[in-house]
């Protein structure tokens, strides 16, 4: 058996911490359901790294997935579940389960919510026994019985974790706490304690699963079924059935269901749901369309290029899933500290406890009652819920608006970016010359080419020729002339030649008509006319001049190509200068000339033209050398090199292709710049939120520890303020999800 991942796991540089996968090794993306906290996470993931046959494993709280690296799956896998069921949890397939739903597939999924139920109502009667001046054995009797419902799991799954993996968890503090507090005979507050305990962890699992359906809402975008086209006529069959090949019919207003080509029809496609567009983009005959976007309202006949499991949305879906599950630096140092923080309290707890009453400092039950309060705040859950729920929503965040972002290394390094990089052709540019100006050589100062009938006879003549010409240049006279309504005037040339790379000639309505550079028409004589010397002017501003010369009547005229910058790269580099951003500079092939007229029209900082691949990658180490943290914008393939050298690769025009959503460590899915300083602004957003976490839960440990010693915390007061840090800082976490959908305004 070769090595194999069970569903896609694109390799990407965060992951390069870890080995890679050996022969007879597999990695397995589980579901885990029953997971009540963070610290449950991180119990589960030790235990089962015990077991014979797992290689690697790793358990996210805030995604609700293990993924689990194994050498023998068949043997492995019941165990893992086996063991999950031992301590309270349910391990399944991704996808098992989705759409079970009522109060059974409730409680399945919340395992504490009947708990929290009947502690409460039992609470509510021993309330009432006390109001109406009831028997005191019945009101305790009432307090111990919501005691034991709510303990009893508690003692159960804590017992089960410390028997897996050796060390206490939150459930086994939390029952030494319960217990002590039956031994004190404090029925009220051993009750309180369990009830509020099991609500703080239904309310934290119900919040967490709310920022996990960010991602299923992705999932939910591709429609169930498809209408495929048969010789018998239509059937609409399974999106999973579809195979290469397959013709279907997408009606107006209905879902695309898998990545195609149009065949037939032309229709507004809204790919906001991917790219974060907000206008529809205009498909017909020959464009690509995408699985999870609206069709307008145009019917389409599209041939699939790829299956349902294949397709751009589903890759999105699973390197989302990915980059959520990969734990952010942040959280691998809080996770750490975790680790060591709840022993270290538990050790104080036992000190607390013993050393004040044996030095005469007071009498064992009140410095024990103590000890069980700062048991009770030992559980790090706030604490390590502090980064991933943030992490994951900044992930889910961008995603909606049409950026990819690999990870949360990725997202914590986009926030201290200092200097950005930029490729000039198909980043900053369209990557397709387009005729800017121009005119012909009997053109009057008083009017424009516009209005020149001399200029626009020429243009089309010109378009006449280039229409037999496959050139980059050709497009933009084309481009030009029907811009202008003059590419019918004359029909496709005759006799067409091509000059060796300078030119092309042909006939036109009887007319010899040359287009070209140029020396190609007027040769390398000295250019003295006043024609002559605007043309080179205008070549040495960084255009590219096209001359066009009827030689029968001697008519001719210029045109300027240039490579246009983008109508949003301006203001996304003013943006990203809002935002902090040092320094901005440009790092090109091209000429000098045509890379500082870019500069100047985008407002970049430095320019750095004539550029080989290697001396990009030199420029880069150089602005990391003077600048720390440096992103490379560039279109993910040709500037591969320094998009791997910078801290943060981004890649431009990433929709629908396969090596930019796989190399990339961030993807600007709409091809539009102003989803850099987007992404920037989320990332320090994301990063400020978990500071904020962090500082909110040590905060409060550190004042409830101090309280408990001091003797004026309680053990409710104490759960109480765990579960409500605890949602606090969930809650907080999942405020990127609120923010608006995206910058994107759609220039395609």
């Amino acid at each position: 058996m070769n090595a194999r991942v069970h569903e896609s796991n694109a390799v990407n540089p965060e992951s390069a911490h870890e080995p890679a996968l050996l022969p007879q090794e597999e990695a397995l993306i589980l579901r885990v359901e029953g997971m009540d906290c963070a610290d449950c996470a991180l119990r589960l993931e030790e235990a089962a790294a015990r077991l014979p046959g797992v290689a690697r494993v790793e358990v996210s709280f805030a995604t609700g997935r293990m993924r689990l690296i194994t050498q023998r799956t068949a043997d492995v896998l019941p165990r893992i579940q086996a063991l999950a069921q031992e301590m309270g949890y349910r391990v399944l397939p991704p996808v098992s389960g989705a759409s079970e739903r009522g109060w059974r597939a409730f409680l399945r999924r919340y395992p504490t919510a009947w708990t929290a139920a009947v502690t409460g109502l039992l609470l509510l009667l021993a309330l009432g026994a006390w109001a109406l001046s009831g028997p005191v054995i019945l009101r305790n009797g009432l307090l111990v019985a919501a005691t034991a419902v709510g303990g009893a799991p508690l003692a159960r799954a804590g017992w089960r974790v410390l028997k897996a993996t050796r060390r206490p968890d939150m459930n086994v503090l939390m029952t030494i706490a319960v217990l002590g507090a039956l031994v004190l005979g404090e029925y009220a507050e051993g009750a309180t304690v369990v009830f509020l305990f099991s609500l703080g962890e239904l309310l934290e699992a119900v919040t967490v699963d709310r920022a996990r359906n960010a991602v299923r809402a992705l999932m939910a975008l591709s429609p169930p079924e498809a209408i495929r086209l048969t010789p018998e006529g239509e059937e609409r069959v399974p999106v999973e059935s579809l195979k290469v090949g397959d013709r279907i019919l997408i009606r107006p207003g209905e879902r695309i269901p898998a990545d195609g080509r149009v065949l037939e029809g032309r229709s507004a496609v809204d790919q906001s749901s991917l790219t974060g567009e907000s206008m529809p983009v205009e498909r017909t005959v020959g464009d690509e369309v995408f699985a999870g976007t609206v069709n307008g309202d145009g019917a389409l006949t599209v041939e699939v290029t790829r299956p349902a499991s294949e397709s751009t949305l589903a890759r999105i879906i699973h390197l989302v899933q990915e980059a959520q599950e990969r734990r952010a630096p942040t959280q691998r140092m809080v996770d750490r500290f975790a680790q060591v923080y709840t022993p270290i309290v538990v050790a104080g707890a036992v000190l607390v406890a013993v050393l004040p009453p044996l030095l005469g400092g007071g009498d064992f039950a009140t410095w024990f009652y103590r000890a069980l309060v700062m048991l009770t705040i030992a559980c790090p859950c706030a604490l390590v819920l502090s980064t991933p729920v943030a992490v994951m929503s900044g992930l889910a965040a961008a995603a909606r608006a049409g950026i990819l972002i690999k990870g949360g290394a990725y997202l914590e390094r986009l926030a201290t970016v200092r200097a950005v990089a930029f490729d000039k052709t198909g980043t900053l540019t369209y990557g397709q010359p387009r005729l800017t100006e121009g005119r012909c050589a009997n053109h009057m100062p008083e009017r424009s080419p516009r209005e020149c009938p001399e200029c626009l006879d020429l243009l089309a003549k010109a378009a006449a020729v280039e229409r037999r010409v496959a050139h980059p240049l050709a497009r933009a006279i084309l481009g030009a002339a029907q811009a202008l309504e003059v590419a019918d005037w004359y029909s496709p040339a005759i006799s067409v030649e091509s000059e060796g790379g300078r030119g092309v000639r042909g006939e036109v309505a009887g007319h010899l008509v040359k287009v070209g550079s140029h020396a190609y028409i007027h040769g390398e004589e000295e250019k003295v006319s006043p024609f002559c010397r605007e043309v080179e002017e205008q070549t040495a501003r960084g255009g590219t001049a096209v001359v066009v010369q009827d030689v029968c009547c001697g008519g001719l005229a210029y045109g300027v190509a240039m490579d246009t910058p983008r109508a949003e790269a301006a203001e996304a580099i003013a943006a990203l200068k809002r935002l902090g951003v040092q320094h901005t500079v440009m790092l090109t092939g091209d000429s000098q000339g045509a890379a500082e007229r870019v500069a100047r029209e985008t407002g970049i900082d430095e320019v750095r033209a004539e550029l080989l691949p290697h001396q990009k990658v030199a420029a880069v180490e150089d602005l990391l050398a003077r600048y720390g943290t440096v992103a490379m914008v560039g279109d993910g393939v040709n500037d591969a090199p320094a998009l791997a050298r910078a801290s943060v690769g981004v890649a431009m025009g990433a929709f629908g292709s396969d090596v930019a959503l796989e190399t990339a460590d961030v993807a600007l899915m709409g091809d539009d710049l102003r989803g850099l300083p987007h992404a920037v602004g989320l990332s320090r957003r994301v990063v400020r939120i978990v500071q904020q976490n962090i500082a909110l839960s040590v905060g409060a440990k550190a004042l409830f520890l101090a309280l408990a010693v001091a003797g004026v915390a309680t053990l409710w007061m104490a759960v109480f303020a765990d579960v409500g840090v605890s949602l606090m800082v969930v809650l907080n976490g999942m405020r990127p999800l609120a923010g608006g959908k995206s910058h994107v305004a759609g220039n395609r």
